[in-house]
């Protein structure tokens, strides 16, 4: 029944592919949860006010983030295939493209990870630092913890943005379910192929938005 359907499509081709999607995404999302931290907290605590505010730091950070998020990811990629060869040896497969994905994404999480810190409650704040914490303290017992389900819904949104750039790495071998859409199904004219690739997408769209809406309602006390 599949085969007289989608006569073009391989199982295996498409299992794998969809392996190598899950494990692409799988990775960028944390790598851009741990780089996106680190640049939001710099974000927010070198601003006028913050806790290490520094004009000069922050106009440098947000310079970087601001350049970063304008390059469209397709060239992004081209952008860093020296960069990508010399660190994973290759400039093919999915562990090349995993460079790019976080260098793409981590900015863009890290502008909504300030917007999470800046919605902490500044009382919170100010009540910590008069009673002596250090500012490690304020990032880990306050700042990350009150703003965690903003977190875990801006790292939704941008895994979901991550799907969407590991189809477009397909294109030029990262390998995944744009891969074998665009070479096996586009270039060869299947259009079996990159309709079944596309649901397949889809789905895993839901799943991690499932997943991300989940965590979120869990850990909002509102």
């Amino acid at each position: 029944m599949f085969h007289k359907l989608f006569p073009n499509a391989r199982v295996e081709d498409l299992v794998e592919a969809t392996k190598e999607t899950f494990y692409m995404t799988g990775v960028s999302v944390l790598g851009t949860f741990i780089f996106g931290i680190i640049l939001g907290l710099l974000l927010y605590l070198t601003a006028k006010e913050g806790l290490w505010a520094n004009k000069v730091l922050n106009f440098i950070v947000a310079t970087i983030v601001n350049i970063s998020r304008a390059i469209p990811f397709i060239i992004l990629i081209f952008l860093l295939f020296p960069f990508t060869d010399w660190l994973m040896g290759t400039i093919r497969g999915p562990n090349a493209a995993l460079p790019a994905l976080i260098i793409g994404a981590a900015p863009f999480y890290g502008r909504m990870v300030e917007i999470a810190l800046k919605e902490v409650d500044k009382g919170v704040i100010e009540a910590a630092k008069a009673m002596g914490a250090k500012t490690s303290t304020i990032i880990f017992k306050v700042l990350l913890p009150e703003s965690m389900p903003a977190l875990v819904s801006g790292l939704t949104v941008t895994a979901i943005a991550l799907i969407s750039y590991t189809a477009m790495a397909g294109v030029i071998g990262a390998g995944g379910l744009g891969d074998l859409a665009y070479m096996k199904g586009f270039q060869l004219w299947d259009f079996d192929v990159v309709f079944l690739s596309t649901v397949l997408i889809v789905i895993i769209v839901f799943i991690f938005q499932f997943i991300g809406d989940f965590i979120s309602n869990k850990l909002d006390k509102r």
